[in-house]
């Protein structure tokens, strides 16, 4: 991690939607149950399926209206036919509970899968731009944000946002049948209705006071999740690590220690979401009680019929499920919330390198850089670089030498404009003009580096070498191929070229991993090539192999090598050598030997042991 980054956050609706530069994504967010600009951000995405949207509405109306229709119904054939003992009206009856009964499973069928299909394809729109956001993120983004976190915003939190509109739905349904309960109760008796409703307030009460802990209790849970996340990624990403330094014991006792507290969490948060239905259930019970003790008088009193009684009853038992519904829904509505704020404050991140409004494309390259007094700290204070001064004629090789921490790996990363210096702490040149004024997927065009650690995709060797140029020729691959001493191995793999790779490649050698990386990087036909301690994990004669075919691949190209070993760097135009982000030393191998200063004594720390083991060659 190189630091924390800084913010600007804002209150939206009730819930902190932070505006992050470049990472520290939190989530420590708690969310109302509602709040219009989370909603109006969704709307985009749920609007090519509002036809879907309306369907679903329209069929919960028709739902909620049917439901509520079954205690009217009983009331109507209890107090007109059962008890004056005319039966010839109930086929009539029956019929209309048969019709009503129809109308509430087409209702809830139709509901259920129109509102899956428009929670999925709100998904799968969401999902596509995070992932198309993530990709236009600097390094500088990914430096500070864990993977674990990034995967809990586009699984977890998607999800649960697309869940909204089902939940939305299912509210709004909830929230008409108390609407029409209230009507039917008030039409068929008022005294009766206010007192079967006298429980209501004392309800509202427990929901306010229940609230603040249950918003609480979630957001914790939100914190637990993405911490178990992280972990599961970083051991799984580092499991060679692990398992060399026989770590799966005490790794296993931290992450089962995080892994119980997000267990805790989940079932605190759990027993929070079940004590509101203990009061709803007690009370709804007490109501019906009222509606028995009272309702029976009135009867005696021929102030109802018995049959507006039962229905009485049956619509209070109804009234206080929606109520039990509603207060599951809270909880999800609240995590919905939640969720949309963690992900359009995801969405909003801005990437730090970005192009100028009047920025224009690179022509073809001579390969001229020009480095002027480059400062550059990834935490303000702490510089890892500076007034760097570095000058690349077309078509040289320069070699960055220096001990660990110099500031290497960053000069080349501000090169390849992964991070952008600042206006007033320097500028770098390519064939004269400011990489900060031109097009970065210009530069990135002819502009290709090598890791250390080479990184190959789930995909066929093919795939990997034209990775992004797949109007590349075979015969252009195999020439590359063939250039870094990889066509021999390839051809030899099970199914040559079209032999599928395991994720990262790890079914091939790490140094057969680096010549594809290599022949990937040359098969663009790139003016620039950086390598950054590209053959430190390729053995000895491999090493050879890819130098002698460079010494033909970089001609006419400019090069840029960070490098320790001996053959690398003795054969560059130019080296230069970097302590504490300051040049101190440039010039060619044998002038820098005979200064005597940091490179020599460098040279004699990590060379002379292997030059005396061994034999005497002219080589």
């Amino acid at each position: 991690m190189y630091g924390s980054g800084g913010g600007m956050s804002q209150m939206m609706g009730g819930t902190r939607i932070a505006r992050v530069q470049g990472g520290d994504l939190s989530d420590d967010v708690s969310g109302s149950v509602f709040s219009y600009r989370v909603v109006a951000r969704l709307a985009p995405y749920v609007k090519p399926s509002a036809h879907l949207v309306a369907i679903a509405t329209v069929a919960m109306i028709a739902f909620a209206a049917s439901l509520v229709a079954v205690p009217w119904l009983i009331k109507v054939a209890v107090d007109d036919y059962i008890v004056p003992g005319d039966l010839s009206g109930l086929g009539f009856i029956v019929a209309l509970f048969v019709g009503n009964a129809l109308i509430s499973v087409v209702a809830q069928f139709t509901q259920e899968i129109a509102m899956t299909r428009a929670g999925q394809a709100v998904l799968y729109r969401l999902r596509g731009d995070m992932f198309a956001h993530l990709q236009k993120l600097s390094l500088r983004f990914y430096d500070r944000t864990e993977v674990g976190r990034l995967m809990s915003r586009v699984l977890g939190d998607v999800y649960q946002l697309q869940e909204f509109l089902s939940v939305a739905v299912i509210t709004l349904g909830d929230l008409l049948s108390l609407s029409l309960i209230v009507a039917a109760v008030v039409t068929m008796s008022l005294e009766l209705g206010l007192t079967s409703m006298a429980f209501v307030p004392i309800l509202i009460v427990i929901v306010m006071v229940w609230q603040p802990f249950a918003r609480r209790g979630f957001v914790e849970v939100r914190r637990t999740i993405s911490v178990v996340n992280g972990a599961l990624n970083e051991n799984i990403s580092g499991v060679r690590v692990v398992q060399s330094m026989n770590r799966q014991e005490r790794n296993l006792e931290e992450f089962d220690e995080k892994n119980r507290d997000s267990l805790n969490t989940s079932l605190s948060a759990t027993r929070l979401a079940s004590s509101l239905l203990m009061p709803v259930d007690l009370l709804t019970h007490l109501a019906i009680a009222l509606v028995v003790y009272f309702g029976a008088r009135m009867v005696t009193d021929d102030a109802i019929e018995v049959g507006t009684m039962i229905a009485f009853v049956l619509y209070i038992q109804r009234f206080f499920e929606p109520i039990r519904s509603l207060t599951m829904q809270y909880t999800q509505l609240q995590r919905a919330m939640a969720s949309g704020v963690r992900i359009f404050e995801l969405l909003d991140s801005e990437p730090d390198v970005v192009d100028a409004p009047d920025a224009r494309n690179l022509p073809r390259l001579r390969g001229a850089i020009e480095v002027r007094n480059v400062s550059y700290g990834y935490v303000e204070g702490e510089d890892v670089l500076k007034n760097v001064n570095i000058h690349v004629e077309p078509g040289s090789t320069v070699a960055i030498g220096g001990p660990t921490g110099a500031g290497k790996t960053t000069l080349v990363s501000l090169i390849s404009r992964f991070y952008d210096v600042e206006p007033d702490r320097g500028a770098i040149f390519v064939d004269g003009m400011d990489i900060r004024e031109v097009k970065r997927r210009s530069l990135a065009r002819q502009m290709s580096m090598v890791l250390q650690e080479p990184f190959l995709f789930s995909a066929t060797v093919r795939e990997n070498i034209k990775y992004n140029h797949p109007d590349v020729t075979d015969e252009q691959m195999i020439e590359a191929t063939k250039a870094v001493g990889a066509h021999d191995f390839i051809t030899k793999l099970e199914d040559g070229y079209d032999t599928y790779l395991h994720e990262r490649g790890v079914n091939l050698s790490v140094g057969q991993r680096q010549l594809v990386s290599f022949a990937r990087a040359i098969v663009a036909d790139p003016r620039v090539l950086i390598l950054d301690e590209a053959t430190a994990n390729i053995d000895s004669y491999t090493e050879m192999l890819v130098q002698r075919a460079l010494k033909q691949l970089l001609k006419g190209r400019t090069a840029i090598v960070i490098a320790h070993r001996l053959s690398t760097i003795r054969g560059a135009d130019q080296i230069v050598v970097l302590h504490l982000g300051e040049v101190v030393e440039v010039g060619t191998h044998e002038e820098l030997m005979a200064n005597d200063n940091l490179y020599a004594h460098l040279y004699q720390m990590n060379f002379a042991s292997l030059k005396s083991a061994l034999p005497d060659t002219d080589d």
